[in-house]
């Protein structure tokens, strides 16, 4: 991390091929993309960053889509790359679609991982929840930590990317995100900025899970109507963690668009 930028980011990669920026979802941060950087650092240059109030990155208590597109240009000014391409999955494919319609020249083509330019109801209400009412200053364990989430969020593989977050300085447990803020802008994170008729001229890749329903025929809809140049790839025995959950042709479906 450079002391004087706001956001934290790894370079990873090839420094003399293609640009790209990966962005994870909500409650990530750029380790979660490690498995993938593995597979493509070969053929690109990876800027892997932590969005604002994630990962190592600056807490704000201001958090939006519009604000972390103006991080994600600020970053990309202080590296001199004027175009990039971009990776997004979740909310970080919101924030990589933004930057897309809201400043097309600087996007070289566009990958975003199981979501949609659309509204989503709010599926996080139990997860905050249990965030929220997590025994910080009587913690003993990770153990604990765990059961206690799984009284809020059955899956294991939820809580345990959850947990990545738990942080322990000294006697005291504390999470690495910046909760209070990530609650307060619920309401903007689950829906999508107005883009007033914007469209992406450039190519676009949306990649979904075949097991999850973040993008349906509804999103595709607005998908079609946002990038017009896009084309659909749909993982088999996958999620809405699709990348996590079947790394090597999500990685092979990135790169091969990329090329």
């Amino acid at each position: 991390m450079i002391d004087t930028l706001p956001l934290y980011f790894r370079d990873q990669g090839d420094p003399q091929k293609p640009v790209l920026c990966l962005m994870h979802g909500l409650f990530g941060s750029s380790s979660n993309w490690m498995g993938i950087v593995r597979l493509l650092q070969d053929q690109f240059r990876i800027i892997n960053l932590d969005l604002r109030n994630h990962g190592r990155s600056p807490h704000y208590r201001e958090m939006s889509y519009p604000l972390m597109v103006d991080d994600l240009l600020a970053l990309c000014d202080h590296l001199e790359l004027q175009t990039v391409s971009l990776l997004g999955h979740s909310m970080g494919g919101k924030v990589a679609m933004l930057t897309a319609l809201t400043n097309p020249e600087r996007v070289e083509k566009l990958v975003v991982a199981d979501i949609a330019p659309v509204a989503y109801a709010n599926r996080f209400a139990s997860i905050f929840k249990g965030l929220q009412t997590m025994p910080l200053e009587q913690l003993e364990s990770r153990d604990a930590a765990d059961l206690h989430l799984s009284g809020y969020v059955a899956e294991p593989g939820v809580r345990q990317y959850l947990l990545q977050n738990l942080l322990k300085q000294g006697e005291r447990w504390g999470w690495r995100f910046n909760l209070q803020s990530l609650i307060e802008a619920m309401p903007l994170l689950t829906d999508f900025p107005e883009v007033a008729g914007n469209t992406f001229p450039g190519d676009a890749l949306f990649i979904h899970g075949e097991l999850s329903d973040y993008v349906n025929q509804q999103a595709i809809r607005s998908i079609d109507d946002c990038f017009p140049h896009n084309r659909r790839r749909m993982i088999h025995a996958a999620g809405h963690w699709l990348y996590a959950e079947q790394p090597a042709p999500f990685a092979q479906a990135v790169a091969s668009f990329l090329k």
